[in-house]
């Protein structure tokens, strides 16, 4: 898969725009089938950022959601502005 199949757009709510703020984690969402390694490169090589950690889940409506840890402290918003969340 390629990078832009795997990350689909961005999840915002309340939720995520604090983890944003509090835990420097960014949300996405993203293909079902990608697994976290998968998620992690793509993250990796379309934004130019470096990732701590992936978490993932799937919502109610089947989406499946990754939370992004990325190592630099206040990159996340930063990141989140670049992209248009705020």
């Amino acid at each position: 898969m390629n990078a832009y199949s795997i990350i689909i757009k961005p999840h915002v709510t309340e939720k995520t725009m604090n983890l944003i703020d509090q835990n420097n984690e960014i949300s996405f969402v993203v293909n079902r089938e990608a697994n976290k390694g998968q998620i992690k490169r793509a993250f990796e090589e379309l934004y130019e950022e470096k990732v701590a950690r992936v978490n993932t889940h799937i919502t109610t409506r089947g989406v499946k959601v990754a939370y992004i840890k990325l190592v630099e402290e206040e990159m996340a918003e930063e990141l989140a502005v670049r992209i248009g969340v705020f």
